[in-house]
Protein backbone atom coordinates (compact mmCIF):
# COMPACT_ATOMS: atom_id res chain seq x y z
CA UNK A 1 0.00 0.00 0.00
CA UNK A 2 1.56 3.23 -0.97
CA UNK A 3 1.35 6.39 2.03
CA UNK A 4 -1.07 8.24 -0.60
CA UNK A 5 -3.51 6.03 0.18
CA UNK A 6 -3.97 7.73 3.67
CA UNK A 7 -4.23 11.41 1.46
CA UNK A 8 -2.13 13.16 4.24
CA UNK A 9 -1.50 16.85 3.36
CA UNK A 10 0.91 17.66 1.35
CA UNK A 11 3.85 19.23 3.15
CA UNK A 12 3.82 15.57 5.37
CA UNK A 13 3.47 13.53 2.09
CA UNK A 14 6.38 16.14 1.05
CA UNK A 15 8.34 14.87 4.17
CA UNK A 16 7.69 11.25 3.36
CA UNK A 17 9.26 11.27 0.43
CA UNK A 18 12.19 13.12 1.39
CA UNK A 19 12.37 10.39 4.22
CA UNK A 20 12.39 8.09 0.78
CA UNK A 21 9.62 5.91 2.58
CA UNK A 22 7.67 4.60 -1.06
CA UNK A 23 5.42 1.37 0.81
CA UNK A 24 3.43 1.57 4.21
CA UNK A 25 4.30 -1.45 6.65
CA UNK A 26 1.33 -4.03 7.66
CA UNK A 27 1.47 -1.93 11.12
CA UNK A 28 1.33 1.15 9.54
CA UNK A 29 -1.91 0.10 7.20
CA UNK A 30 -3.64 -0.67 9.86
CA UNK A 31 -2.91 1.80 12.67
CA UNK A 32 -2.65 5.14 10.87
CA UNK A 33 -7.05 4.87 9.53
CA UNK A 34 -7.61 4.33 13.11
CA UNK A 35 -5.78 7.28 14.37
CA UNK A 36 -6.99 9.78 11.84
CA UNK A 37 -10.28 8.10 12.70
CA UNK A 38 -9.46 9.59 16.35
CA UNK A 39 -10.26 6.25 18.08
CA UNK A 40 -7.77 4.83 20.50
CA UNK A 41 -5.54 2.45 19.85
CA UNK A 42 -3.26 -0.30 21.61
CA UNK A 43 -1.00 -2.03 19.01
CA UNK A 44 1.02 -5.21 19.25
CA UNK A 45 4.05 -4.51 17.44
CA UNK A 46 7.84 -5.68 17.51
CA UNK A 47 10.56 -3.03 16.92
CA UNK A 48 11.54 -2.85 13.16
CA UNK A 49 8.03 -2.95 11.92
CA UNK A 50 8.01 0.44 11.56
CA UNK A 51 5.45 1.96 14.67
CA UNK A 52 7.00 5.34 14.59
CA UNK A 53 5.74 6.33 11.79
CA UNK A 54 2.55 4.61 12.35
CA UNK A 55 1.97 7.35 14.90
CA UNK A 56 4.08 10.55 13.59
CA UNK A 57 2.53 10.39 10.47
CA UNK A 58 -1.46 11.06 11.30
CA UNK A 59 -0.49 12.83 14.13
CA UNK A 60 1.43 15.20 12.51
CA UNK A 61 -1.62 15.55 9.86
CA UNK A 62 -3.70 16.49 12.54
CA UNK A 63 -1.84 18.67 14.01
CA UNK A 64 -1.28 20.68 10.98
CA UNK A 65 -5.12 20.41 9.71
CA UNK A 66 -5.99 21.58 13.08
CA UNK A 67 -6.49 25.24 14.30
CA UNK A 68 -3.54 26.22 15.99
CA UNK A 69 -2.55 26.57 19.51
CA UNK A 70 0.68 27.95 21.28
CA UNK A 71 0.30 24.89 23.38
CA UNK A 72 1.89 20.96 23.68
CA UNK A 73 -0.33 18.48 21.72
CA UNK A 74 1.19 15.29 21.65
CA UNK A 75 3.19 14.10 24.42
CA UNK A 76 4.96 10.48 23.64
CA UNK A 77 6.36 8.67 26.61
CA UNK A 78 9.12 6.44 26.07
CA UNK A 79 11.54 3.99 28.29
CA UNK A 80 15.11 5.33 27.10
CA UNK A 81 16.79 8.41 26.41
CA UNK A 82 18.11 6.89 23.30
CA UNK A 83 14.21 6.11 22.17
CA UNK A 84 13.60 9.67 22.88
CA UNK A 85 16.13 10.97 20.95
CA UNK A 86 15.49 8.89 17.83
CA UNK A 87 11.52 9.30 17.40
CA UNK A 88 12.36 13.10 18.04
CA UNK A 89 15.15 12.95 14.89
CA UNK A 90 12.11 11.01 13.01
CA UNK A 91 9.54 13.54 13.90
CA UNK A 92 11.86 16.26 12.47
CA UNK A 93 12.33 14.58 9.18
CA UNK A 94 8.72 13.73 8.58
CA UNK A 95 7.75 16.87 9.86
CA UNK A 96 10.24 18.80 8.04
CA UNK A 97 8.25 20.83 5.39
CA UNK A 98 5.18 21.18 7.66
CA UNK A 99 5.10 23.71 10.83
CA UNK A 100 5.89 21.40 13.44
CA UNK A 101 7.96 21.69 16.44
CA UNK A 102 9.44 19.12 19.08
CA UNK A 103 11.76 18.60 21.44
CA UNK A 104 12.88 15.04 23.28
CA UNK A 105 13.14 15.83 27.47
CA UNK A 106 15.57 12.91 29.22
CA UNK A 107 17.74 13.11 31.79
CA UNK A 108 21.65 13.51 32.12
CA UNK A 109 21.82 16.80 30.67
CA UNK A 110 22.94 20.04 32.18
CA UNK A 111 21.26 22.94 33.25
CA UNK A 112 21.04 25.03 29.87
CA UNK A 113 18.89 21.91 28.85
CA UNK A 114 16.94 21.80 31.94
CA UNK A 115 16.00 25.62 31.05
CA UNK A 116 15.07 24.63 27.33
CA UNK A 117 13.05 21.89 28.59
CA UNK A 118 11.53 24.09 30.71
CA UNK A 119 10.71 26.92 28.12
CA UNK A 120 8.84 24.31 25.93
CA UNK A 121 7.01 23.18 28.48
CA UNK A 122 5.84 26.56 29.67
CA UNK A 123 5.35 28.44 25.97
CA UNK A 124 4.48 25.31 24.26
CA UNK A 125 6.21 22.69 21.54
CA UNK A 126 3.53 20.48 19.18
CA UNK A 127 5.31 17.57 20.54
CA UNK A 128 7.32 16.62 23.61
CA UNK A 129 9.16 13.25 23.54
CA UNK A 130 10.41 12.06 27.38
CA UNK A 131 11.58 9.28 29.53
CA UNK A 132 9.26 9.29 32.36
CA UNK A 133 11.77 10.38 35.33
CA UNK A 134 12.85 13.54 33.31
CA UNK A 135 9.38 14.65 32.96
CA UNK A 136 8.22 14.02 37.06
CA UNK A 137 10.89 16.28 37.65
CA UNK A 138 9.56 19.20 35.92
CA UNK A 139 5.95 18.63 37.02
CA UNK A 140 7.20 18.60 40.26
CA UNK A 141 7.89 22.22 40.06
CA UNK A 142 4.76 22.97 38.51
CA UNK A 143 5.29 24.75 35.56
CA UNK A 144 4.55 22.29 32.62
CA UNK A 145 1.26 22.96 30.81
CA UNK A 146 -0.44 19.88 29.15
CA UNK A 147 -3.95 21.89 29.51
CA UNK A 148 -4.00 21.68 25.52
CA UNK A 149 -2.83 18.01 25.12
CA UNK A 150 -4.87 15.80 22.36
CA UNK A 151 -2.40 12.89 22.19
CA UNK A 152 -0.96 10.82 24.72
CA UNK A 153 1.84 7.96 23.19
CA UNK A 154 2.97 5.11 25.09
CA UNK A 155 5.77 3.86 23.34
CA UNK A 156 7.75 0.30 24.21
CA UNK A 157 4.71 0.25 27.08
CA UNK A 158 5.61 -3.34 28.05
CA UNK A 159 9.65 -2.47 28.43
CA UNK A 160 8.41 0.95 30.77
CA UNK A 161 6.30 -1.49 33.03
CA UNK A 162 9.31 -3.62 33.32
CA UNK A 163 11.58 -1.16 34.16
CA UNK A 164 8.99 -0.07 36.75
CA UNK A 165 7.38 2.92 35.74
CA UNK A 166 3.77 2.02 35.81
CA UNK A 167 3.68 4.83 39.14
CA UNK A 168 5.52 7.43 37.16
CA UNK A 169 3.32 7.46 34.25
CA UNK A 170 0.06 7.51 35.91
CA UNK A 171 1.65 10.19 37.62
CA UNK A 172 2.27 11.95 34.84
CA UNK A 173 -1.12 11.11 33.07
CA UNK A 174 -3.19 12.37 36.44
CA UNK A 175 -1.65 16.03 34.62
CA UNK A 176 -3.09 15.39 31.17
CA UNK A 177 -6.80 16.25 30.05
CA UNK A 178 -9.01 13.15 30.33
CA UNK A 179 -10.50 13.94 26.77
CA UNK A 180 -7.79 12.82 24.47
CA UNK A 181 -6.52 10.63 22.12
CA UNK A 182 -4.49 7.57 23.79
CA UNK A 183 -2.21 5.44 21.75
CA UNK A 184 -0.31 2.07 23.14
CA UNK A 185 2.11 0.36 21.59
CA UNK A 186 3.88 -2.86 23.08
CA UNK A 187 6.28 -5.36 21.51
CA UNK A 188 4.51 -8.42 24.03
CA UNK A 189 0.71 -7.93 25.30
CA UNK A 190 1.19 -9.23 29.14
CA UNK A 191 -1.77 -8.84 31.67
CA UNK A 192 -0.08 -5.63 32.98
CA UNK A 193 -0.18 -4.14 29.79
CA UNK A 194 -3.82 -4.66 29.32
CA UNK A 195 -4.71 -3.17 32.91
CA UNK A 196 -2.62 -0.11 31.91
CA UNK A 197 -4.61 0.03 28.84
CA UNK A 198 -8.17 0.12 30.95
CA UNK A 199 -7.29 2.69 33.13
CA UNK A 200 -6.02 5.14 30.68
CA UNK A 201 -8.27 4.47 27.39
CA UNK A 202 -11.67 4.61 25.98
CA UNK A 203 -12.87 1.74 23.62
CA UNK A 204 -9.34 1.09 21.71
CA UNK A 205 -9.33 -0.62 18.98
CA UNK A 206 -6.87 -3.51 19.37
CA UNK A 207 -4.10 -4.65 16.70
CA UNK A 208 -2.20 -7.06 17.13
CA UNK A 209 0.79 -7.23 13.80
CA UNK A 210 2.19 -10.34 15.86
CA UNK A 211 6.22 -11.52 16.86
CA UNK A 212 7.43 -12.18 13.52
CA UNK A 213 10.48 -15.02 12.99
CA UNK A 214 14.06 -13.22 12.41
CA UNK A 215 14.95 -13.08 8.73
CA UNK A 216 16.42 -15.95 6.95
CA UNK A 217 19.61 -13.70 6.21
CA UNK A 218 20.62 -14.26 10.04
CA UNK A 219 22.99 -17.08 10.56
CA UNK A 220 22.01 -17.97 13.51
CA UNK A 221 24.66 -20.08 15.85
CA UNK A 222 24.40 -21.20 19.64
CA UNK A 223 28.06 -22.38 21.28
CA UNK A 224 26.97 -24.52 24.54
CA UNK A 225 29.53 -23.29 26.82
CA UNK A 226 30.28 -23.33 30.63
CA UNK A 227 30.48 -19.65 32.67
CA UNK A 228 34.16 -19.13 32.42
CA UNK A 229 34.74 -20.30 28.90
CA UNK A 230 32.32 -17.30 27.96
CA UNK A 231 34.87 -14.32 27.33
CA UNK A 232 37.57 -16.75 25.77
CA UNK A 233 34.51 -17.64 22.88
CA UNK A 234 33.72 -13.98 22.32
CA UNK A 235 37.29 -13.21 22.10
CA UNK A 236 37.34 -16.14 19.63
CA UNK A 237 34.09 -14.58 17.73
CA UNK A 238 35.45 -11.49 17.22
CA UNK A 239 38.71 -12.24 15.51
CA UNK A 240 36.49 -12.77 12.44
CA UNK A 241 38.18 -10.32 10.19
CA UNK A 242 34.82 -10.24 8.01
CA UNK A 243 32.90 -8.69 10.88
CA UNK A 244 33.33 -5.22 10.61
CA UNK A 245 31.08 -3.98 13.13
CA UNK A 246 29.99 -6.42 16.26
CA UNK A 247 27.31 -5.72 19.14
CA UNK A 248 27.37 -7.92 21.88
CA UNK A 249 24.96 -8.27 24.71
CA UNK A 250 25.11 -8.70 28.34
CA UNK A 251 23.11 -8.60 31.42
CA UNK A 252 24.10 -6.78 33.70
CA UNK A 253 26.40 -3.27 33.42
CA UNK A 254 29.10 -4.97 35.56
CA UNK A 255 28.97 -7.71 33.20
CA UNK A 256 29.58 -5.38 30.38
CA UNK A 257 32.64 -3.56 31.79
CA UNK A 258 34.07 -6.65 32.47
CA UNK A 259 34.17 -8.46 29.20
CA UNK A 260 35.14 -4.49 27.21
CA UNK A 261 37.99 -4.24 29.69
CA UNK A 262 38.96 -8.13 28.84
CA UNK A 263 38.65 -7.08 25.06
CA UNK A 264 40.56 -4.07 25.10
CA UNK A 265 43.68 -5.56 26.82
CA UNK A 266 43.40 -7.87 23.53
CA UNK A 267 43.99 -5.06 21.76
CA UNK A 268 40.58 -4.57 19.79
CA UNK A 269 38.88 -1.40 19.09
CA UNK A 270 35.57 -1.96 21.57
CA UNK A 271 33.82 0.55 23.50
CA UNK A 272 30.63 -0.23 26.49
CA UNK A 273 27.21 1.46 26.85
CA UNK A 274 25.23 1.05 29.46
CA UNK A 275 23.33 3.63 31.84
CA UNK A 276 26.00 4.68 34.12
CA UNK A 277 27.76 6.45 31.30
CA UNK A 278 26.02 10.12 31.09
CA UNK A 279 24.17 10.87 28.35
CA UNK A 280 26.26 12.91 26.34
CA UNK A 281 29.04 10.14 26.97
CA UNK A 282 26.52 7.10 25.32
CA UNK A 283 25.70 9.28 22.58
CA UNK A 284 29.65 9.84 21.91
CA UNK A 285 29.59 6.19 21.99
CA UNK A 286 26.77 5.08 19.67
CA UNK A 287 27.97 7.79 17.48
CA UNK A 288 31.35 6.22 17.41
CA UNK A 289 29.69 2.83 16.58
CA UNK A 290 27.63 4.09 14.24
CA UNK A 291 30.14 5.84 12.06
CA UNK A 292 32.23 2.58 12.43
CA UNK A 293 35.40 4.43 14.25
CA UNK A 294 34.62 1.68 16.73
CA UNK A 295 34.38 -2.00 15.46
CA UNK A 296 32.97 -3.55 18.76
CA UNK A 297 30.31 -2.15 21.00
CA UNK A 298 29.46 -4.26 24.35
CA UNK A 299 25.99 -2.95 26.01
CA UNK A 300 23.04 -3.99 27.96
CA UNK A 301 19.28 -4.30 26.81
CA UNK A 302 19.26 -0.20 26.85
CA UNK A 303 19.79 -0.52 23.17
CA UNK A 304 18.39 -3.73 22.15
CA UNK A 305 14.68 -2.16 21.22
CA UNK A 306 13.87 0.98 18.98
CA UNK A 307 17.33 1.80 18.34
CA UNK A 308 18.14 2.32 14.41
CA UNK A 309 22.12 0.71 13.58
CA UNK A 310 22.59 0.42 9.81
CA UNK A 311 24.97 -2.50 8.71
CA UNK A 312 25.94 -4.46 12.01
CA UNK A 313 27.36 -7.62 10.74
CA UNK A 314 26.89 -9.69 14.01
CA UNK A 315 25.58 -9.92 17.17
CA UNK A 316 26.83 -11.70 20.24
CA UNK A 317 24.98 -12.61 23.50
CA UNK A 318 27.01 -13.36 25.93
CA UNK A 319 23.75 -13.95 28.24
CA UNK A 320 20.93 -16.06 26.61
CA UNK A 321 18.10 -13.36 27.24
CA UNK A 322 16.11 -13.88 29.84
CA UNK A 323 12.46 -13.37 27.53
CA UNK A 324 12.32 -15.44 24.23
CA UNK A 325 11.38 -12.06 22.53
CA UNK A 326 14.16 -10.41 23.84
CA UNK A 327 16.39 -12.42 21.56
CA UNK A 328 13.91 -11.76 18.74
CA UNK A 329 14.63 -7.99 19.38
CA UNK A 330 18.40 -8.18 19.88
CA UNK A 331 19.34 -10.02 16.75
CA UNK A 332 17.00 -8.23 15.00
CA UNK A 333 19.63 -5.30 15.33
CA UNK A 334 21.24 -7.08 12.07
CA UNK A 335 20.40 -8.22 8.63
CA UNK A 336 18.83 -5.33 8.59
CA UNK A 337 17.39 -4.07 5.01
CA UNK A 338 17.88 -7.48 3.08
CA UNK A 339 21.77 -7.19 3.89
CA UNK A 340 23.41 -10.34 5.53
CA UNK A 341 23.74 -10.82 9.43
CA UNK A 342 25.22 -13.49 11.98
CA UNK A 343 24.02 -13.60 15.35
CA UNK A 344 26.02 -16.42 17.93
CA UNK A 345 24.54 -17.09 21.93
CA UNK A 346 26.43 -18.58 24.41
CA UNK A 347 24.81 -20.93 26.33
CA UNK A 348 25.77 -21.58 29.92
CA UNK A 349 25.00 -24.68 32.00
CA UNK A 350 21.81 -23.06 33.87
CA UNK A 351 20.78 -21.40 30.41
CA UNK A 352 19.58 -23.98 28.78
CA UNK A 353 16.40 -24.17 29.52
CA UNK A 354 16.27 -20.32 28.51
CA UNK A 355 17.64 -21.03 25.34
CA UNK A 356 15.21 -24.19 24.75
CA UNK A 357 12.36 -21.52 25.08
CA UNK A 358 13.40 -19.38 22.34
CA UNK A 359 13.73 -22.65 19.80
CA UNK A 360 10.07 -22.93 20.81
CA UNK A 361 9.27 -19.32 19.95
CA UNK A 362 11.66 -19.87 16.65
CA UNK A 363 9.85 -23.66 16.06
CA UNK A 364 13.16 -24.84 14.93
CA UNK A 365 16.54 -25.84 16.66
CA UNK A 366 19.80 -23.08 16.15
CA UNK A 367 22.36 -24.83 15.11
CA UNK A 368 25.15 -25.36 17.94
CA UNK A 369 28.60 -26.12 16.14
CA UNK A 370 31.74 -27.59 18.36
CA UNK A 371 33.75 -25.15 20.08
CA UNK A 372 37.08 -24.48 18.87
CA UNK A 373 39.74 -27.26 19.87
CA UNK A 374 41.68 -25.04 22.23
CA UNK A 375 38.90 -24.54 24.41
CA UNK A 376 38.52 -27.79 25.76
CA UNK A 377 35.45 -30.07 26.43
CA UNK A 378 31.78 -28.59 26.75
CA UNK A 379 29.04 -29.32 28.96
CA UNK A 380 26.18 -31.63 27.02
CA UNK A 381 23.38 -29.19 26.03
CA UNK A 382 20.02 -30.98 28.03
CA UNK A 383 17.74 -28.22 28.61
CA UNK A 384 15.22 -30.73 29.62
CA UNK A 385 17.33 -31.71 32.59
CA UNK A 386 16.54 -30.02 36.20
CA UNK A 387 19.66 -28.35 37.54
CA UNK A 388 19.80 -28.39 41.12
CA UNK A 389 21.93 -26.72 43.47
CA UNK A 390 23.50 -24.30 40.86
CA UNK A 391 23.24 -20.42 41.33
CA UNK A 392 23.61 -18.96 37.96
CA UNK A 393 26.11 -16.90 37.81
CA UNK A 394 25.39 -13.38 35.37
CA UNK A 395 28.68 -11.78 35.77
CA UNK A 396 31.30 -12.40 33.73
CA UNK A 397 34.29 -12.52 36.00
CA UNK A 398 34.87 -13.25 39.24
CA UNK A 399 32.78 -16.96 38.65
CA UNK A 400 34.06 -20.70 40.80
CA UNK A 401 35.81 -22.57 38.59
CA UNK A 402 34.00 -24.82 36.53
CA UNK A 403 33.94 -28.38 36.85
CA UNK A 404 34.49 -30.38 33.67
CA UNK A 405 36.90 -32.83 32.35
CA UNK A 406 40.31 -31.75 31.34
CA UNK A 407 41.28 -30.82 28.11
CA UNK A 408 41.07 -33.70 25.52
CA UNK A 409 44.77 -33.54 23.69
CA UNK A 410 43.59 -35.23 20.68
CA UNK A 411 40.81 -32.52 20.05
Amino acid sequence: MKFSFFRFEPRVTEGIEAMQFKEATPVQQQVIPEILKGRDVIACAQTGTGKTAAFLLPIIHRIITSPRKEKISALVIVPTRELAIQIAQQMEGFGYFAPVSSLAIYGGGTGEVFSNEKRALTSGADMVVCTPGRMISHLNLGYADFSGLDFLILDEADRMLDMGFHDDIMKIISFIPKKRQSLLFSATMPHKIRELSHKIMRRPVEINIGLSTPPEQIRQEAFVVYEDQKTEMVNWLVRDEVMQSILIFGDTKYGVKQLCRALKKQGLSVEEIHSDLAQAEREAVMNRFKSRKVRILVATDIISRGIDVEDIDMIINHDVPHDAEDYVHRIGRTARAGAHGKACTLIGPDEQRQFASIEQLLGRSVEKPPLPRNMGNAPEYKPEKKREGRDRRKHFGGRKKRKYPAKDKKR
